[in-house]
């Protein structure tokens, strides 16, 4: 548990501050503040916004969207437990970016299991396989591998958590 976790909120991205928002990743960054409201508004994405109770900065963020998994991408050892579709269903966890004023505080990890609880939340509804993440860079892909993503085959920037595992991870709680 994170020290003070009481004292955040994760919600929906809407009329939160932006403009001071920098982790450091300046492609991350423009995501926030330009284009984050208009996929929520066209349903492309939902970004979901980490705050402090009773301001509206953010902290940190990440997105949600639905994807399709070419099951040639996936590892034969879990393609030998699926159906054999043309594509098989995901969640994409496209962005998730803390603020360089508050890294090293575990909020990614706040930021990440809320992302996986209402991705599992979701596979109840709606059929999913994984969720996929693209990293950005090897620190990336250390903090996803550190929460049992697993890298594609063919591409170690793009990691996956298969929906069995995620659901041994005991998030409902």
């Amino acid at each position: 548990m994170i020290e003070g976790e009481e004292s955040y909120v994760i919600e929906q991205l809407d009329k939160h501050d932006r403009t001071g928002f920098s982790c450091g990743i300046a492609e991350l960054d423009r995501y926030l503040q330009n284009q984050a409201g208009q996929d929520i508004k066209r349903n492309m994405s939902v970004t979901y916004v980490l705050t402090k109770k009773g301001n509206n900065g953010i902290l940190g963020y990440y997105s949600l969207s639905t994807i399709g998994i070419f099951p040639g991408e996936l590892p034969d050892e879990l393609i030998k437990k699926l159906p054999r579709y043309p594509m098989l269903p995901g969640i994409l966890l496209g962005r998730l970016a803390v603020d360089e004023k508050y890294k090293g505080n575990g909020l990614g990890s706040l930021l990440l299991v809320d992302a996986l609880k209402r991705s599992l939340a979701v596979s109840k509804q709606i059929g999913i396989v994984a969720v996929i993440v693209d990293a950005k860079n090897e620190a990336a892909i250390n903090f996803y591998s550190h929460f049992g993503f697993l890298t594609f085959p063919e591409n170690k920037f793009r990691l996956f958590i298969p929906l069995n595992s995620l659901k041994k991870l005991n998030l409902e709680s």
